[in-house]
């Protein structure tokens, strides 16, 4: 594909740039970075042209929420290699980046997660965005399939520890009413990325935590407080509260769709994001994983343990964008960004990734009509399968 110069381009039927559709357009690309977006017809000479005869290209996908993928989990071997792997696997998913999340676990398997992200980000030429840890400060009450034997409360070791990771891009997801105010503010103030999550906390508790530097929910509607009429809970305030965004997972089993469209409604635009809490089958041939030594199953798409709790799901993020757009009815091009630019901006990278624009990396997703990923590129390298889609000419 890449000529003497390294520059290459990308012409499809449909190019989602971001910000709208165009077409018989090419995205033209030097090296890690993009360079233009124009007409074919204007398309340099020199370029190396690949003309893609069917489908969309847009910008990779963001997902901030992966805790396993290619039969892999990262809290059983979290480790550059299982890194690795998840990430090949989402790839085929259609993201480019990933947030790897480790679930509720000891300190020493969050030390080691930490290690491995570090390393990876250290040589990698980019998609692995930093660390979320989901857990292990939850309420017992809504912890879903996290092991109450992993759940403890934020200790001084805990804290001084997560303040220290001023190197590493880090999502915490915790009960809001199992820390102090002060405690929280100190997280946020260390540049964590706060999160609510498996939260029994009151309207007036989120309300508070909003305060002191909470930013987001995560997984809207699953493993928090319901709302109601007289206490509206974390759904009520996550709904309500404009500066909060929420992740959902739109995979046909954790929100009717009913309920994403009441959340898409609710929320500001680029509050609402998609995540795919995918687990190890993903991108897998095993169809069940492991964790806390127990048997995860997946069945017609659905992911339990062994009291049929919910764990995680079966999705990467070109299945939700599929599932919001032709199931649940939203846009295709806000669908688009609520897999791309909005969680991009999450992690304050929407200035060069989740667009395809001049100076933004060439982070690129190609999709058919089905919603199936064709292709994807990752600062320019790719693609990495041979799924049809496409003619190279010169």
């Amino acid at each position: 594909m890449l000529n003497s110069s390294g520059r290459f381009a990308l012409c499809a039927p449909v190019i989602f740039d971001g910000e709208q559709f165009l077409y018989d357009h090419c995205v033209v690309i030097d090296g890690a970075h993009i360079v233009a977006v124009l007409p074919t017809t204007d398309c340099p000479p020199g370029a190396s042209l690949t003309r893609l005869s069917a489908g969309t290209l847009a910008p990779g996908f963001v997902d901030l929420q992966v805790n396993g993928g290619g039969d892999l989990m990262l809290n059983n071997q979290p480790d550059a290699d299982t890194l690795a792997t998840i990430q090949r696997a989402h790839r085929n998913k259609g993201s480019t980046s990933i947030l790897p999340t480790l679930l509720s676990d000891t300190h020493a398997v969050q030390q080691a997660a930490v290690a491995a992200v570090r390393a990876v980000r250290s040589t990698a030429r980019g998609g692995i965005l930093g660390l979320h840890l989901e857990g292990p400060y939850f309420s017992a009450e809504r912890r879903g399939a996290h092991s109450a034997d992993r759940l403890r409360q934020p200790g001084a070791t805990d804290l001084d520890w997560l303040c220290s990771l001023h190197d590493l891009p880090l999502m915490l997801t915790l009960a809001p009413e199992c820390i102090s105010p002060d405690n929280l503010a100190r997280l946020a103030r260390s540049g964590i990325l706060l999160c609510a999550g498996h939260s029994d906390a009151s309207y007036e508790q989120l309300e508070a935590a909003a305060g002191n530097g909470l930013r987001g929910v995560t997984h809207l509607y699953n493993a928090m407080r319901q709302l109601q009429a007289r206490e509206p809970g974390v759904v009520g305030a996550a709904l309500t509260l404009d500066q909060l965004w929420a992740g959902i997972i739109a995979d046909g089993h954790h929100v009717h769709p009913a309920a994403i469209r009441l959340a898409f409604r609710a929320k500001p635009r680029g509050k609402l994001i998609l995540v795919s809490d995918a687990m190890a089958t993903v991108g897998g041939s095993l169809g069940v994983c492991e964790l806390y030594g127990e048997t995860i199953r997946e069945a017609h798409g659905r992911l339990v343990n062994s009291n049929g709790v919910l764990a995680g799901s079966a999705i990467g993020l070109i299945d939700a964008v599929r599932y919001a757009h032709t199931v649940v009815g939203l846009p295709l091009d806000e669908v688009l960004r609520m897999a791309s630019l909005y969680p991009a901006a999450i992690m304050g990278l929407e200035d060069s990734i989740g667009r395809l624009r001049t100076g933004y990396r060439a982070d690129i997703v190609h999709f058919d009509d089905a919603f199936t990923v064709c292709n994807t590129w990752l600062g320019g390298d790719g693609p990495v399968n041979d799924r049809p889609g496409g003619d190279q000419a010169a």
